[in-house]
């Protein structure tokens, strides 16, 4: 059952002093921002080559006020999604954002058209030296520019056409309930994000069926309202898209963070042929349960009845620290510095969003959100989460504001490599059933994170393909294509239950459109740059380059800085290698 927030001791709590010590505080920013917004106005149809500087220092000026409040307010909500105050203070926030973006939407077109040749000539002079990856992306995209009026326009409807996520994570986090599972004793176990993962991990496989039915059960009864909100978002990219003339909305995904459609090929290439790997794990998993008949709900319980990596969250966290030693004294000391300093929020509590992840602003720390649980799934966990955020504060120190924030598309790198050096850490002195484990664990690592994101990805591409083609989106036809994708990527080996043709319904990375194939890349990359590391020390400073490159440069500039392209088929298949040499150790200990 989730605490109340005052149950939980502070030093598991975010201390949010390093944005705003009080509501005082960010109001007066706030107003700041509000008043400095009208003065965009005079550089409006008067922005020269030589005026262009001021503007976008004064735009990089007020952006950084403004994201600093918009950030401590959902921060603030995540605590208590159910929380009136916190609500109505993001949407203050958001239109801040959207008043800020409407007054300042002239910049970029306006600035776009100079000519290509003149813009080369800015990114030259020292005055616009913070500016340079600014320019680099307006060369890039001056044919997806609109115009002013247009800008402008699509700017103001912003606060609704971007709303579908919201909408579906008030759903999520806030009004849907759960059925309690009643365990054999009779016991009633309050279901909720957080439970359920650690209740597919049961030994109880009565427990496990009946997580599984009671948490599906709430999303089923509300189909048609989360297929209707994610509807209306592919629409929103695929309107977007042709609004800015990109050929689809995969393509616009892609072009925006300059990656090209080759990487995504690859990725796809790479995963297909390894299917038949997938699926003989998936029998192995069958085969070590000891199962008849194997259901999706029993796809994460522990294949070793004798070992679990079961951690209270003081030792987990220390444990983190000790597997990532190779990475050097400084990222030991940013490690102690986050447990100690209120950066992360440690426990589930009521309303409380779910789930787990890094935000932050550049004038303060990152901060995480955790609903830490005693699964190995919650240790490693903290080890990606801590990548994230460890990521963006060097980014943050090493890089001015405008070039500190990086792509998402490298975003799920640092996160992962974290995961890697864990696993490999433990997998060092483990023996017996404990190794079993782990080697289990690395395998479902690939599985969830690059095997199943990959199956997402070609969910998402189906769902956009759909609405490009005219044709409606529903949650019967969403449900019928993602039963043939799951039993496209998880073989015959277990019961595809009729619940998992909904699991599209509970997945929030859908509202954030071609998001999920990154966290393949990302554990591509990281299986890659792990691997270095821990063969070679002298890596380790070209890692420290990447984790401080922000954004720089292009993605994929910046992935070469670890020594990786993707743009090859290389790490892919190092990666699946590796996945397919686990498997078979599993299996000669199995």
């Amino acid at each position: 059952m989730p605490l109340k927030r005052d149950q939980v001791s502070p030093q598991r709590k975010w201390n949010l002093d390093s944005l705003f010590t009080s509501e005082e505080e960010l109001n007066e920013v706030y107003n700041q921002v509000k008043k400095e917004i009208p003065d965009f106005a005079r550089f409006d149809k008067k922005l020269t080559p030589d005026n262009a500087h001021e503007c976008l220092t004064k735009l990089s000026e007020v952006t950084r006020k403004a994201e600093r409040c918009y950030v401590y307010a959902g921060l603030c909500r995540d605590l208590n999604t159910a929380d009136p105050k916190y609500q109505a203070l993001i949407s203050k926030m958001q239109m801040l954002l959207v008043d800020l973006g409407s007054a300042t939407s002239f910049v970029i077109p306006q600035i776009s058209r100079f000519d290509t040749e003149t813009l080369k000539e800015m990114a030259e002079r020292p005055e616009y030296s913070e500016f340079t990856t600014i320019i680099d992306s307006i060369i890039r995209e001056k044919k997806h520019i609109l115009s002013d009026k247009e800008e402008k326009l699509l700017s103001e409807i912003s606060s609704f056409t971007g709303g579908f996520k919201e909408v579906f994570g008030n759903l999520d986090n806030a009004d849907l309930k759960f059925e309690p599972v009643i365990d054999n004793d009779g016991k009633s176990v309050e279901l909720s994000h957080g439970m359920y993962s650690y209740l597919l991990q049961s030994d109880d496989r009565d427990i496990r069926r009946k997580a599984f039915e009671n948490y599906y059960k709430s999303y089923i009864g509300h189909k048609n309202t989360i297929a209707a909100a994610y509807a209306s978002s592919v629409k929103k990219d695929c309107a977007l898209s042709k609004v800015r003339k990109y050929k689809s909305a995969l393509n616009k995904a892609l072009e925006s963070e300059t990656i090209p459609e080759k990487v995504y090929n690859n990725l796809i290439k790479a995963v297909r042929k390894s299917l038949p790997a997938v699926h003989d794990y998936v029998a192995l998993r069958k085969k070590a349960l000891g199962l008849r008949k194997m259901h999706m709900y029993d796809m994460y319980v522990p294949l070793t009845k004798e070992f679990k990596l079961s951690l209270e969250y003081d030792d987990a966290y220390n444990l983190v620290i000790e597997a990532l030693a190779p990475l050097g004294e400084e990222y030991k000391a940013l490690l102690e510095e986050a447990y100690k300093g209120g950066w992360i929020d440690v426990e589930e509590t009521e309303n409380k969003r779910s789930g787990a992840y890094s935000w932050g602003a550049y004038d303060g720390h990152p901060y995480v959100l955790l609903n830490y649980q005693r699964t190995a799934h919650d240790v490693f966990t903290i080890a990606h989460e801590m990548g994230h955020a460890i990521h963006s504060y060097l980014s943050n120190k090493a890089q001015c504001y405008s070039k500190a924030s990086y792509e998402i598309f490298v975003a799920e790198i640092a996160s992962t490599v974290n995961e890697v050096l864990l696993l490999k850490h433990l997998l060092k002195s483990a023996e017996g059933e404990r190794r079993k484990f782990l080697l289990a664990y690395y395998l479902d690592m690939f599985r969830t994170t690059l095997f199943r994101q990959t199956m997402f990805a070609e969910f998402e591409k189906f769902s956009h393909a759909q609405i490009e083609a005219g044709i409606p989106l529903t949650a019967e036809s969403m449900s019928e294509f993602y039963l043939k994708l799951n039993k496209k990527y998880y073989g015959k080996a277990v019961t595809h239950d009729e619940q998992i043709a909904y699991e599209w319904s509970r997945i929030p990375h859908f509202y954030n459109a071609f998001y999920v194939y990154k966290y393949a890349t990302g554990l591509t990359s990281a299986v890659n740059i792990a691997k270095k590391i821990l063969e070679d020390p002298g890596f380790v400073p070209k890692y420290f380059e990447f984790l401080s490159a922000g954004g720089s440069m292009r993605p994929l500039e910046i992935l070469a800085l670890a020594e990786v392209d993707l743009t090859k088929e290389e790490p892919f298949a190092l990666a699946m290698a590796e996945f397919a040499a686990v498997l078979e150790e599993l299996k000669s200990l199995i």
